[in-house]
């Protein structure tokens, strides 16, 4: 008997509860469309991987139905609290406490989302200006790196652990670079040999000398860092520095 007028009591509330959740969003959401809020969510829609999902973000309407669900569940533990259920206030009560670490998470998510994306145009322009063809991949491992970075951050803020993931993320990211390491090292290893030898021979070797190396002989007409270009008749031949070190090399007068 005594559980009827607290059930109506509840209904009430919660009935309560839904139209002011409902007035308060289209409150908020007509307020934020005419601040240009939006224009937030349209720079995240020019994104090149939310393009690809055929998706539009209109973050007035996120944020209403954030405030919509969260003044609900406020109503919501008001009527739990009419029943006298404890178990099910306790639970309602953790979830409205969830809510505002969520919040903070995807603001932390859409910033990071930004910021990834204007360093990977930075990324690609920097290349492009430098006539490095591979720039947009450059760009998109820039963009997946902050990425995946944020939302191990965001993640963190919404009070999930993140541990495993980071423990992995940085054995991922020590593996990557240890592979750039060994890979460039052997693919540069005798651009680097001709750089030391072009650092001890460069007093020997001087433009204008005649020098006969292997069966070619010529006049020098050019001297860098990693090679020594000759004069051969009508034709010119590139010689690396390296080979300057290791091979006789007859000088003419």
């Amino acid at each position: 008997i005594n559980f009827v007028p607290k059930f109506i009591g509840a209904a009430v509330v919660l009935g309560i509860g839904i139209l002011v959740a409902k007035m308060l969003a289209a409150v908020v959401q007509r307020v934020l469309k005419s601040a240009g809020f939006d224009r937030f969510g349209d720079k995240l829609n020019e994104i090149d991987m939310i393009r690809q999902l055929q998706t539009e973000i209109k973050l007035s309407e996120i944020v209403a139905k954030v405030l919509y669900y969260f003044v609900l569940l406020v109503f919501i533990t008001a009527a739990t609290e009419t029943l006298g259920i404890a178990a099910i206030t306790g639970m309602v009560t953790s979830l409205v406490n969830f809510i505002p670490k969520l919040i903070a998470a995807a603001i932390m998510l859409q910033v990071g989302v930004l910021v990834a994306d204007v360093l990977k145009q930075g990324v690609i322009s920097l290349c492009a200006s430098f006539g490095i063809s591979s720039g947009r991949l450059l760009g998109m491992v820039v963009f997946f790196f902050i990425l995946i970075i944020t939302i191990i951050s965001a993640l963190g803020q919404a009070g999930i652990n993140t541990e495993l993931l980071e423990s992995s993320f940085n054995l991922l990211v020590g593996g990557v670079f240890l592979a750039f390491a060994v890979g460039y090292g052997l693919a540069s290893r005798d651009v680097m040999a001709n750089i030391l030898s072009s650092f001890y021979s460069k007093n020997k070797f001087k433009e204008g000398q005649t020098i006969r190396l292997e069966g070619i002989t010529g006049r020098i007409i050019a001297v860098d860092s990693t090679s020594l270009t000759l004069q051969t008749g009508e034709s010119t031949t590139t010689i690396p520095m390296q080979l300057l070190q290791t091979k006789t090399v007859e000088f003419l007068a």
